[in-house]
């Protein structure tokens, strides 16, 4: 059974990146808000983002909110940000396959990878 995880790292602080917002968008002509849901205390989220027949094969969108995330660090940031939402667009080939997307993050860049 193939699902979607992510996880987020803030790199600035070396701590996980907790109460970050996540929304899973499908892009199959439109872009299609599947879900969202907020990162835990571990910056992991509690389920999968989408698992089982949820998870088809095409072109997806993770948002991550992290602005507000480190606007509520107390993290002193330009007006506008210079990061705000990082959208990470992927595809998935293989439906039954694990994809793990993690945001690793700081106010000032990011990077991702397909982890395991």
């Amino acid at each position: 059974m193939g699902r979607l995880t992510t996880h987020v790292l803030d790199t600035a602080s070396g701590k996980p990146g907790a109460g970050i917002r996540v929304s899973v968008i499908r892009i199959d002509g439109e872009r299609r808000e599947l879900g969202a849901t907020v990162t835990n205390h571990d910056g992991r989220c509690d389920v999968p983002l989408l698992e089982g027949a949820a998870l088809v094969p095409g072109s997806y969108e993770l948002v991550f909110g992290v602005g507000d995330y480190f606007r509520a660090a107390g993290v002193e940031l330009p007006e506008p940000p210079f990061l705000d939402e990082v959208v990470l667009r992927f595809g998935v080939a293989d439906a039954d396959a694990h994809y793990h997307v993690p945001l690793l993050v700081s106010p000032w860049s990011y990077s991702t990878y397909r982890g395991s």
